[in-house]
């Protein structure tokens, strides 16, 4: 099942409210093995196949296609992309907020969700 929701990104505090910048993420329910945040573009064979294996096996993961996103969105989806890849390249696989697999490598992202 696939849901769409917002992943709030880039809060600010302004005047003691919250003000957020979202952008559209795509989510695949599973089974929780953490936080699995998949930055895609959706012409990239390579992004197809790690959001497919992702879904074989069978792990919650929200997605992003950033190369669909408007200009301002994909700006920021661009940092984020580069906090963890300084390449910038595709696809970008976070896990937890601290390990980044760059390029579809299955044996890596089996070993971690495993």
């Amino acid at each position: 099942m696939i849901m769409i929701c917002l992943y709030t990104c880039f809060p600010m505090l302004s005047h003691g409210k919250r003000d957020e910048m979202a952008m559209k993420v795509e989510h695949v329910a599973g089974t929780r093995k953490g936080k699995i945040m998949l930055y895609a573009l959706s012409t990239c064979g390579w992004c197809a196949r790690t959001k497919t294996l992702l879904s074989e096996l069978g792990v919650e993961f929200s997605y992003v296609y950033v190369d669909l996103l408007p200009p301002d969105e994909m700006e920021k989806a661009m940092t984020e992309v580069e906090k963890y890849n300084n390449k910038g390249s595709f696809p970008t696989l976070v896990i937890n907020d601290s390990l980044c697999i760059a390029g579809f490598k299955e044996q890596e992202i089996r070993e971690a969700l495993g």
